[in-house]
């Protein structure tokens, strides 16, 4: 029972995020509604509600849950870089690819809407805390470190740019940049 139960959730959220980012490409995102969003998903205001607490939250940094679950997972002996890495890795490979395409939409919005941009730097902190906290404890160095924020900065910046590739030209395989980005990093980013 409980297996469908979560099949049925998981519909129901792809069928929200599939027609807001319809809405979203035929009217613009700012001037989509959630009640237009949750028409359109066949779905009650309090429904949508139920899965994004706000509109912003269709694209913003929330949907990096999968990717801090994988992280978790990845071989305790792992260097930080290959882990997130890894976790990239696990992340994109647990994705159809229909979510895959889905993903490429979230992103050109995420990099193109003034409001969705400022909104994902709002939340990045958290995301930030969260895999010092998950890196910290795979070395046994604090979360402050200096060498742990920096694996975290060097490696989100890597991602960012392999994102925004991805963004502006859809023909970009998005989760094989973002892998060779990081394999970059991890080779010391020689040229």
């Amino acid at each position: 029972m409980s297996g469908l139960r979560e099949r049925k959730k998981v519909k129901t959220r792809e069928a929200i995020l599939r027609e807001a980012f319809r809405l979203f490409r035929e009217h613009g995102y700012s001037a989509t509604t959630v009640e237009q969003i949750a028409e359109a998903a066949e779905v009650s205001r309090a429904t949508f509600f139920r899965y994004f607490p706000t509109k912003e939250d269709l694209v913003t940094l929330d949907r990096f849950l999968p990717l801090v679950e994988a992280l978790k997972a990845q071989p305790p002996g792992a260097a930080p870089v290959s882990a997130l890495r890894g976790a990239f890795r696990t992340a994109f490979a647990g994705l159809s690819a229909e979510e895959i395409t889905a993903g490429h939409a979230r992103e050109v919005f995420a990099a193109t809407v003034p409001e969705l941009v400022a909104a994902n730097l709002r939340k990045s902190p958290g995301l930030i805390r969260e895999v010092a906290e998950i890196l910290a404890d795979r070395t046994g160095c604090p979360p402050d470190d200096s060498r742990i924020q920096n694996v975290i900065g060097a490696s989100f910046g890597v991602v960012a740019m392999a994102w925004l590739r991805w963004a502006r030209d859809s023909a970009v395989d998005g989760p094989a940049e973002i892998d060779r980005s990081l394999a970059h990093l991890e080779s010391g980013l020689t040229l």
